[in-house]
């Protein structure tokens, strides 16, 4: 299973949101703290208030937010809004895949390695994720 660039960037740029959620972060500052190319980490946060998953304020007091509460952004959010499916075979979802005997019983382990990421993704939180004591439970305002 192949974990993407942008997929590990899009988790730490939301844990570093996560972490202080009442200031607002820059692009300069998660990328710099994570350890993260800046031109990259532009894009997939782009990615990412498309999903929803982070919101934006422009001006001095601008910078990111998450876009909802740190216990409601799962792994799972994170990689389908910056890769689509969760696991694909040279680039083409699992969903119609049927192989001839004697293979014929491999598209359902693959399709069961999704459905198991799936799972553990999907159960995992940014909240879950966070050190002990770092603040990551807050409502979301009005900013765009």
């Amino acid at each position: 299973m192949h974990i993407s660039a942008k997929a590990d960037y899009a988790a730490r740029a939301l844990l570093e949101l996560a972490r202080e959620p009442a200031r607002p972060l820059t692009c300069e500052a998660i990328a710099s703290s994570q350890a993260i190319p800046f031109r990259f980490l532009k894009s997939v946060v782009g990615e990412l208030r498309r999903a929803g998953l982070v919101r934006s304020q422009r001006g001095c007091e601008g910078g990111y937010w998450l876009g909802r509460p740190a216990d409601e952004i799962t792994l799972l959010d994170v990689v389908r809004a910056v890769d689509g499916e969760l696991i694909t075979l040279r680039g083409a979802s699992l969903a119609g895949l049927d192989y001839p005997d004697p293979a014929a019983a491999l598209p359902g382990v693959w399709r069961r390695i999704e459905t198991d990421a799936a799972t553990l993704l999907g159960a995992t939180t940014l909240t879950a994720l966070l050190p002990q004591g770092a603040a990551a439970r807050r409502e979301p305002t009005g900013a765009v």
